[in-house]
């Protein structure tokens, strides 16, 4: 199977270098000049004014790309994983409904709560801690992200997190989160490895995740998948890391991190001889090159939510899949 590719349409995160004027003060001193660097100063990522206003305009945008099942309407407001998931979700409802979403409802995104960490360089980003009219009561949680001054807020991750799941943030007296490097070693796992030890967890098992829905129930419902009569079923599982895929983390209050992060399943179904693999639904099918005949290998990008403690299991909170494409043979 393939290996880690980048974004599957371009963005403009690569621009880190970007140094805002309001970021950049020039200041006298008896000793002479002092130049404060944008892209050095530790600052918060955004207003809580500006938060608001990039999760109403994300909700703006996606309930027109669903409305009309058209992904070039919201491509400026999603990327990373949820913009694998849900440009690939929009394209096959296009193909399948050319007319458009008649089963539209918009999404209302209520009781927002917004955690912003200081800090410097960029790209900058946020999560927002929603209540919606859809997914019953879990929370939404949806991080945003852009790569400069001049950029559009762009909606990255999308979670849904059980009711009193999601953990209390560390947050300096103005109320300013802190944002986790990636390569920290104070947490169980740096949340640089979490993608690719979730990856191999899934493989072969181990410790370092705690039992749940998207770990060991998974693991067992994919082994009694890969064992029907008739028909093998084969997954491979790859972390995706680079670029808008680079997982995020925050600092939790008790001294671990939220860690949202991304990865890559692929599922290959191949029927014995004289069988046929089941027929897929029309949405698959939409997403599919090849005739399906011995064979279908689904693609799917995944992006989860985790609780990386300081010591201890790693429990993933929630996990949003969605099938980007479909190979017949």
């Amino acid at each position: 199977m393939s290996q880690d590719r980048g974004p599957r349409r371009p963005r403009r995160l690569e621009k880190y270098a970007l140094i805002s004027a309001s970021a950049t003060a020039l200041s006298l001193t008896a000793s002479g000049c002092v130049v404060v660097h944008g892209e050095r100063e530790v600052l918060p990522s955004a207003t809580r004014a500006e938060a608001a206003k990039a999760l109403e305009q994300f909700t703006t945008a996606y309930n027109a790309a669903d409305k009309a099942y058209d992904a070039s309407l919201d491509a400026d407001h999603t990327t990373g994983a949820l913009a694998a998931i849900d440009s690939a979700r929009l394209k096959a409802g296009a193909a399948n409904h050319p007319d458009g979403n008649a089963a539209h409802e918009p999404l209302e995104l209520t009781d927002a709560k917004f955690t912003i960490p200081k800090k410097a360089g960029w790209p900058r980003w946020f999560v927002a801690d929603t209540e919606a009219n859809k997914g019953g009561k879990a929370r939404w949680l949806l991080v945003f992200t852009r790569g400069g001054l001049e950029e559009t807020w762009e909606a990255a991750y999308l979670t849904l997190v059980a009711p009193g799941r999601v953990p209390e943030f560390k947050t300096d007296q103005d109320g300013w989160a802190e944002a986790v490097p990636a390569n920290a070693t104070d947490v169980s796992v740096p949340p640089a490895g979490l993608s690719k030890g979730y990856t191999t967890y899934l493989q072969d098992g181990g410790k370092t995740f705690a039992d749940g829905v998207h770990t060991s129930s998974w693991r067992g419902l994919r082994e009694k998948r890969s064992t029907r009569p008739g028909l093998v079923t084969q997954y491979i599982d790859e972390p995706l890391t680079n670029g808008d895929y680079a997982p995020l983390a925050l600092r939790t209050k008790d001294g671990g991190a939220l860690v949202f992060f991304t990865s890559r399943h692929f599922e290959k179904q191949t029927a014995a001889r004289g069988a046929s693999v089941p027929t897929p639904n029309k949405d698959v099918l939409a997403l599919t090159d090849g005739e399906i005949k011995q064979s279908l290998t689904m693609e799917f990008v995944s992006n989860e939510v985790a609780l990386d403690p300081a010591d201890g299991q790693v429990s993933v909170l929630g996990r949003v899949q969605g099938l980007t494409s479909g190979k017949g043979e």
